[in-house]
């Protein structure tokens, strides 16, 4: 794979959707409810709802797709039925991007690189949560990776302006606990996944991962 570029799985092309940071990503505004989002995506498929963090019940996800049984994206509502945050799928979510940085399906070292140049330029301040996950908290921007059939590349997940405060923090910021298991962005604690195999989580009884 040429680096930083793009394996692209799915046909046609996946949509390409800008982020205003903390207001939009495409065409979804932070804030929205579900019948929102659904309008905004007319051509999208609803695959499941499930409940989204095992300590938040009323916080609820709903996984979209652009083609039948093919996950693209995972909206998240908080306990008002309001979309706060956005995960995009790193081998058939759209392409996000930002300025001119694409931040979806690209090799982790490079996407990590821009964005530290970034920081480096003082328009940003990027911080890495407990297990290592990057982002900018100012723009309610984290980057996680993802396990693909092109190899491990970048799930951007996306928050609006009232819960990006420590968004970046895997422990205690508002991103629910669904989207931080899997593939992490460095190893942790000595695994490259997390939980790590073994490990006892104090999730309380009835829940479990929806993906």
């Amino acid at each position: 794979m040429t680096a930083g570029a793009r394996e692209t799985t799915a046909e046609p092309a996946q949509p390409v959707w800008m982020l205003t940071p903390l207001e939009s990503v495409g065409p979804l505004r932070f804030g929205m409810h579900a019948c929102e989002v659904k309008a905004a995506l007319p051509g999208a498929f609803e695959l499941s709802r499930f409940s989204a963090d095992p300590f938040f019940p009323d916080i609820c996800g709903i996984q979209l797709g652009f083609h039948p049984a093919v996950p693209a994206l995972y909206a998240y509502f908080d306990g008002a039925s309001r979309l706060f945050c956005v995960a995009v799928d790193a081998s058939y979510g759209p392409q996000v991007t930002l300025d001119s940085l694409e931040l979806t399906g690209r090799v982790p070292a490079v996407v990590e690189e821009m964005v530290l140049d970034l920081h480096r330029s003082g328009a940003h301040s990027v911080s890495y949560g407990p297990r290592g996950n990057p982002g900018i908290n100012g723009m309610g921007l984290v980057l996680r990776v993802q396990e693909t059939p092109s190899g491990v590349l970048t799930r951007p997940v996306l928050v609006g302006r009232g819960w990006a405060d420590r968004c970046t923090d895997d422990w205690e910021g508002p991103v629910p606990e669904c989207e931080w298991l899997g593939r992490q962005w460095l190893s942790y604690d000595g695994s490259d996944v997390w939980p790590p195999l073994g490990h006892n989580t104090n999730w309380p009884p009835g829940w479990s991962p929806p993906f």
